[in-house]
């Protein structure tokens, strides 16, 4: 029997052909990888930045975390109702059209004056922040299927950098030039690549638009959940992963910041850095999912993520325990994110953008729950706590492996091995 990932390639292949007759070159992938890392980097630019932005606008302590909150209220929302829109609509229309209106949302930010503007801001960038997800869906239709993994990785990294390198950027500006220049820098990088999206992605997708209306296209969207099995287990896997991603980035500068480290922001942030190592996950397993690997790829990241949570718990007595544990953390998520999202989309790649959308919903679940229970136990119970809360989110994904993997039988171990990734069409009917 196929592995889930020879299964959907094999359907994918089925009706796509040799794929997209538009050709994919690595710098386009590339600047695929670019505008994603910047696009998502604006929902993290305000952490380091909130004591800043509350004394400046004179805003309550309350009211300035609610800025964090407003932001990922409207990344979740533009997931189900903005993503969906790369399946009926042009993508390069569509991309193009987000990135200009990011553009007034960043500059709103920037030249806000009152808490009320600032938080509209920061609501609107959160709604329009999403295109990340409708450029990733958009590189795995024009890649070919036999290397969509390798596509879908190498966005991948650039959406983690994007996401660990926006604090420290975000923190770097605005102690050379104030909390604003962010938003300013994020506003003219952005229109930029919009031009240079307009110019470079192609006009028209090879594949015909579903005719859908929108509400139609919405309750497709929970349609496809609810049939598709894979699509469901992948969704559970990315709300335990980043559950467990955000219960360390959350509360990771609480100990740090603390005796015996007293580390100052800027340090702290700087922590980022050591977590791109997650980057070259994300390309290594695109790569192993193109082989037919998905099933080992996804155990042994997960097992890699549980034993994460050991140098981490570390943390107070030793900073090399907790890079230790930052790399191999980032690492297992990375390649676990891949995995899924090379799967879901090439179970239906016409609805691409609605799988990929409906799993983010889960990821949005599972960051927003890990960060809430992470700050919330460190407060009561301190940081061994926090790290046994992500170590039993990771072991619930590993034990979740365990006991689904013998329904998605990995094709090397059947002997069944494909000589090029081309041409995996290997099948055997199920005992």
């Amino acid at each position: 029997m196929l592995d889930n990932g020879e299964a959907v390639t094999r359907r994918t292949e089925a009706r796509s052909g040799e794929g997209s007759a538009f050709v994919l070159s690595r710098g386009v992938v590339m600047l695929f990888a670019v505008a994603c890392g910047a696009a998502v980097a604006n929902v993290y630019f305000s952490q380091p930045l909130l004591v800043t932005m509350g004394h400046d606008l004179a805003m309550s302590p309350a009211l300035v975390g609610s800025v964090v909150t407003l932001t990922h209220v409207g990344y979740g929302l533009g997931l189900f109702f903005l993503v969906p829109l790369g399946d009926v609509a042009d993508r390069r229309r569509l991309i193009v059209a987000q990135l200009l209106l990011l553009v007034v949302a960043l500059a709103v930010v920037a030249a806000a004056h009152t808490a009320a503007i600032l938080l509209a801001g920061m609501a609107a960038i959160g709604l329009l922040a999403v295109v990340t997800q409708t450029l990733v869906a958009f590189a795995a239709s024009l890649a070919p299927p036999a290397g969509r993994g390798r596509v879908v990785g190498l966005v991948t990294s650039g959406v983690v950098i994007g996401i660990l390198l926006a604090r420290t950027a975000s923190g770097l500006m605005a102690d050379l030039a104030g909390w604003r220049s962010a938003y300013l820098a994020s506003a003219s990088l952005t229109a930029l690549l919009a031009l240079v999206m307009y110019r470079v992605l192609p006009r028209h997708s090879d594949a015909p638009p579903t005719t859908l209306r929108y509400g139609q296209l919405l309750r497709s969207t929970i349609t496809l959940f609810a049939r598709e099995r894979l699509l469901r287990l992948r969704a559970l896997f990315g709300l335990l992963i980043f559950a467990a991603f955000s219960t360390l980035w959350s509360s990771v500068a609480l100990p740090l910041s603390e005796a015996p480290y007293f580390l100052s922001h800027s340090a702290i942030g700087a922590l980022g850095l050591i977590g791109v190592a997650g980057a070259l996950a994300a390309t290594v397993a695109g790569r192993l999912n193109d082989r037919g690997l998905s099933r080992r790829t996804t155990g042994i990241a997960l097992a890699l993520l549980a034993a994460s949570w050991l140098p981490l718990a570390f943390t107070r007595s030793s900073l090399w325990a907790l890079v230790v544990g930052v790399i191999l953390l980032d690492l297992a998520v990375q390649a676990v994110h891949v995995t899924n999202q090379t799967l879901i989309y090439a179970l239906h790649p016409d609805a691409g953008s609605r799988l990929i959308g409906g799993y983010m919903v889960f990821y949005s679940i599972g960051s927003a729950t890990g960060a809430i229970a992470a700050t919330s136990l460190y407060t009561v119970a301190g940081w061994g706590a926090v790290c046994a809360l992500g170590a039993a989110f990771s072991c619930l994904g590993l034990v979740l492996w365990a006991f689904t993997r013998h329904s998605t039988p990995d094709p090397y171990s059947s002997g069944c091995r494909p000589r090029r990734a081309a041409s995996r069409l290997c099948w055997r009917p199920q005992p």
